[in-house]
């Protein structure tokens, strides 16, 4: 690993085996932002450990990343997969200035099964609340890679087991309210796994509701290579560590006009 960023592996932030997460950092990090990323695997499957190489480019890129495990099936049913996210995220609350970050500056970052669980804690504030956190308040963005935000009816059989149903209430769009953090969801329009529809009925909804909302789009990229761009060796084929970047950049921009302009 460069010498610039540091990986400290399978730090606990609850009982249990799937309950460790790892942080990987910039050497120099001060007050830097957070990002918490949630790996995909349909809730059934995914490991932090094959996701360090998102978690090393993002610490390259000045963020402290934090990249937890969560139970899955057959171990886990929704919601216990939401109430792990939370648990990880009042960890970094409370844990990211030990690492060199801004507990005020936490995004939430995830892919498919991921970004659901990042959107769910971004939006529905129940879950952060268990831990003492409101997401309007503790959490700076949301970007959500290829996420399923509004996927019923189910087809998939394991999934009907996993989330009991066609249960309104498992739907990132179902809790949207005014308030909820900005959001950038990306996605591809070749992606059948999870249709682009997800990010952008989620994007109208948000903004509906007052909220701030973006959907890109990406042409000719499917649901794997997406998050596989995050890696060097094909970053340059889709742009998703840059508008990250420039969506991070932004959302910090405009918390710190307001604060100037607070009275």
């Amino acid at each position: 690993m460069p010498r610039r960023i540091a990986l400290m592996a399978s730090v606990p932030y609850a009982p249990g085996a799937r309950h460790t997460l790892d942080v990987c950092r910039p050497r120099s990090a001060t007050a830097a932002p957070v990002i918490v990323f949630f790996y995909g695997g349909g809730w059934r499957s995914g490991s932090k450990r094959t996701y360090r190489y998102a978690a090393k480019a993002l610490a390259r890129r000045g963020y402290v990343t934090v990249l937890p495990d969560y139970r899955i099936y057959p171990q886990a049913r929704y919601p216990d997969f939401l109430d792990d996210g939370a648990q990880a995220v009042r960890w970094v609350k409370d844990k990211a200035e030990r690492f060199g970050g801004d507990p005020q500056k936490i995004f939430l970052m995830g892919h498919s099964a991921g970004a659901h669980i990042a959107a769910m804690l971004a939006i529905d504030a129940n879950w952060l609340q268990k831990v003492g956190l409101a997401p309007g308040r503790d959490i700076a963005g949301l970007i959500g890679i290829s996420g399923p935000y509004d996927f019923l009816p189910l087809k998939d059989e394991t999934l009907k087991i996993i989330f009991g149903g066609n249960r309104p209430e498992t739907q990132p769009i179902f809790h949207v309210t005014a308030g909820a953090p900005p959001a950038l969801l990306l996605t591809g329009d070749k992606d059948d796994v999870v249709g682009a529809g997800n990010s952008t009925r989620l994007a109208e909804r948000l903004r509906a509701a007052g909220n701030e909302a973006t959907a890109v789009i990406y042409q000719r990229v499917g649901h794997y290579i997406i998050v596989a761009a995050i890696a060097p060796l094909i970053r340059r084929l889709v742009p998703v560590l840059r508008d990250t970047d420039a969506f991070i950049a932004k959302v910090l921009k405009s918390r710190t006009l307001a604060a100037k302009a607070a009275p």
